[in-house]
């Protein structure tokens, strides 16, 4: 007899296909703050893996599990970036004014693609903003998206 008639429902059973997250193919750097934030990372999904596995809770052992096997992934590559304090051109780790036409400033900080968050003013070094403003100079303009901003300064 199949197995498909043994039982009415398997599902109890069953652990969610969660898949695994997807991994930046783009070079993992980090400011200090990105490396202190994939070890606290790393250290609450241990704890939350042994409450996890005290508890019997598959699902949760399985997504657990995938979370930690991420952020293990990060830390093995990550690269800590530092910029030099004197330089003149925007690099990664730095923070830059940005002015358009109409006058509106932003401040953009370069960080590392788990550290972004543009509503606190962080842009991951991979985002069309930070390439296009990579190698600039204060006074440089920088076109993304058909809108040119000019760097103002950098600020600290």
């Amino acid at each position: 007899m199949s197995r498909a008639f043994t039982r009415e429902d398997d599902s109890e059973n069953v652990i969610a296909d969660i898949g695994e997250r997807p991994v930046s193919s783009s070079r993992n750097l980090v400011t200090e703050q990105g490396l202190a934030h994939i070890e606290a990372q790393l250290a609450s999904l241990r704890e939350d893996l042994a409450k996890a596995e005290a508890d019997a809770d598959r699902e949760r052992i399985a997504t657990v599990s995938r979370d930690l096997r991420y952020w293990q992934s990060r830390r093995e590559t990550a690269e800590v970036s530092v910029p030099e304090p004197d330089s003149t051109v925007v690099r990664f780790g730095m923070k830059v004014v940005v002015e358009d036409d109409n006058g509106k400033r932003n401040v953009w900080e370069i960080v590392g693609e788990d550290e972004a968050d543009a509503a606190k003013g962080r842009i991951s070094h991979s985002s069309p903003m930070a390439i296009a403003l990579f190698g600039k100079s204060v006074g440089d303009v920088a076109s993304v998206n058909g809108h040119d901003w000019e760097i103002v300064e950098f600020a600290s």
